[in-house]
């Protein structure tokens, strides 16, 4: 497992997580044991918007072992009296769900305190409106909650919380199908608007974990992809947690063999994460653009193709750090050797040559 740091805390996540979403009918002992499998395989990251039934078997398996993980919970997700999951916006309700989920999962805190589905400008409002912004900045104040985040579909709206400066993560869905404008009704924003957010997150210490990572399953089948290609499991985690400000993925299980199927990712070879078929099919949107995912690997010159990128791009935008961290690359963009290996590689027909003269030329004129 890799484990990323939240750039606002000291928490180390694992890459991968899970999302509780889809295991609510799942028999209680069975959520128990996957949940308990999950952390002994190193997942330590759990995002908790589920059905009220998941509670209960989740707070057995974690404990005596609650430091050992991380959970991010919603307020604005309520659940009726069979355990169903509703979609709420009155604050009594939503402060009374929290008090029942800690209680439940026998914990006194939560590490992820996130407004639930901020999909439009009006929506944010009436979180301000009705306290529950509030609410979350005391308990924040209290440690009841560790972090405050957020989860959207909408960049626009997504930038505007991030600018309340409030927020240390940021649920967004990322896969191949919305970002290139080939999703459905979640997949808002153009590719320019999505990739911007998404660093935008890494250049402000926001991080990202990521949902809906395999567009509902559609990108595993080739008859229900967009793109008429399926792609695997192992692709589409490596693909997300490869975007900008990404620390993990949280993918929804129902079973036991659901969780297996995904754990084959931590043991994963370099060609079976590969996605860079997607190269062939989303040209029209992403040409010509560096989406660093280093597919232009191994460089001869020994240059990191994907980070000289980013830092300038980030630089570009004003970020200091960034063009600091250039600053103390053992080998830069000036040590290009224009041999071609990286352009004949790249799946998106970036020019790396021609943009490794441009890099080299704007820090060797700071």
């Amino acid at each position: 497992m890799e484990y990323r740091n939240l750039p606002h805390g000291n928490e180390k996540i694992g890459v991968l997580g899970l999302g509780m979403g889809g295991i609510q009918h799942t028999p209680a002992d069975e959520i128990e044991a996957i949940i308990r499998k999950a952390i002994d395989n190193g997942i330590n990251f759990f995002d908790l918007c589920a059905g009220g039934a998941v509670y209960e078997p989740f707070g057995r398996a974690i404990k005596g072992r609650r430091e050992k993980v991380y959970l991010q919970v919603h307020f604005g997700a309520v659940y009726d009296e069979n355990g169903e999951y509703g979609w709420c916006r009155d604050f009594d309700t939503i402060k009374k769900t929290f008090l029942w989920e800690l209680k439940t999962l026998g914990t006194d805190y939560v590490d992820f305190g996130f407004l639930h589905c901020v999909d439009e400008d009006e929506d944010f409002d009436k979180l301000i409106e009705i306290g529950v912004l509030d609410y979350l900045k005391d308990l924040k104040a209290q440690g009841v909650v560790r972090h405050i985040g957020f989860s959207s579909h909408t960049p626009s709206v997504a930038n505007r919380i991030i600018d309340t400066g409030l927020v240390d993560m940021m649920m967004f869905s990322i896969n191949p199908a919305y970002d290139f404008e080939k999703g459905d009704e979640y997949g808002i924003g153009s590719v320019k608007e999505r990739f911007e957010l998404f660093r935008r997150c890494e250049r402000e210490g926001v991080g990202i974990s990521v949902m809906k990572p395999f567009f509902a399953g559609q990108l595993l089948t080739a008859e229900q992809s967009p793109f008429g290609v399926a792609l695997t499991h192992n692709q589409c985690l490596q693909y997300a947690i490869d975007r900008p400000g990404v620390l993990v993925a949280v993918p929804g299980v129902q079973t036991m063999e659901h969780l297996d199927t995904l754990l084959h990712f931590l043991t994963a070879t370099d060609e079976e994460k590969d996605y860079s078929v997607i190269g062939n099919f989303t040209a029209d949107t992403i040409t010509g653009t560096c989406v660093y995912c280093n597919h232009c690997q191994p460089c001869p010159a020994g240059i990191d193709i994907g980070l000289v990128n980013k830092y300038y791009d980030l630089a570009l935008t004003g970020d200091t750090i960034a063009a600091n961290h250039y600053t103390k690359l053992s080998v830069k963009a000036e040590a290009c050797l224009q041999c071609g290996h990286c352009e004949s590689r790249c799946p998106f027909s970036v020019k790396q040559e021609s943009r490794m003269e441009e890099i080299a030329n704007y820090f060797q004129g700071k």
